[in-house]
């Protein structure tokens, strides 16, 4: 069993509820301090502060120092993504959700990123815009890009080669968390958002998950279809 990855401890350290509470109050990517992740999870300062302690140990969360306070964040953007997509994948149950969830923070849930795509409302918008321009067409969990598709995509600089020829899946459809309608995944997702980043539509906020959709981006979308 040398060979099998460690993800009951992981696993353990996600399933009391104090704690996921905690890390699902910080998923937008925002630094906070151990009172404040005390109040989200309902439980003592003395008691968050060992579940604290073992997200920490456990890799889950990272802790800085500022004067005579403790401050905590997601640790990584992977730690971030595993959290998002057990959430989706309750969603996608239909498991019921706890208010937390429903109550996201009003820019979390306009747009951020996801893995290395966008999420959130600008990012299910953008893909019910390319079905319904025609541009991708779907097929299962993915989507295919037609002749149209390929067309206005490379207009806009997307190299369709260099997306294909990732390991990744080519253009997936990707449950989103706080609309429960999918936005795009894959290799072609992600390089949307690098286009986004580069044309300055989209820009990134350190230590975030959320994304700002400026004036130029607010336009190039509403004039892509």
């Amino acid at each position: 069993m040398d060979d099998i990855p460690a993800i009951a401890p992981v696993a353990a350290l996600l399933a009391d509820p104090a704690r996921s509470a905690m890390v699902w109050t910080l998923i937008d990517g925002t630094t906070r301090p151990a009172g404040e992740l005390a109040y989200a999870a309902n439980v003592s300062a003395q008691s968050a502060s060992a579940h604290l302690a073992k997200l920490v140990d456990g890799g889950l969360l990272a802790a800085e120092v500022q004067g005579r306070h403790r401050y905590f964040r997601i640790a990584s953007a992977e730690v971030a993504a595993l959290v998002e997509t057990m959430a989706s994948l309750c969603v996608a149950a239909r498991i019921p959700q706890p208010p937390a969830i429903a109550r996201a923070a009003p820019l979390f849930v306009h747009a951020r990123t996801c893995y290395g795509h966008l999420a959130g409302e600008v990012a299910v918008s953008l893909l019910e815009g390319m079905v319904r321009g025609r541009w991708l067409r779907p097929e299962g969990g993915d989507f295919i890009v037609t002749p149209l598709g390929e067309r206005k995509l490379a207009a806009l600089g997307i190299d369709l080669d260099a997306a294909r020829a990732s390991r990744r899946a080519f253009a997936r459809a990707c449950v989103d968390l706080t609309q429960r309608r999918a936005h795009l995944g894959g290799a072609l997702g992600d390089a949307l958002l690098d286009l986004c980043v580069k044309k300055g539509w989209v820009l990134r906020q350190r230590r975030s998950r959320v994304v700002t959709v400026t004036p130029k981006g607010a336009a190039g979308f509403a004039t892509m279809f």
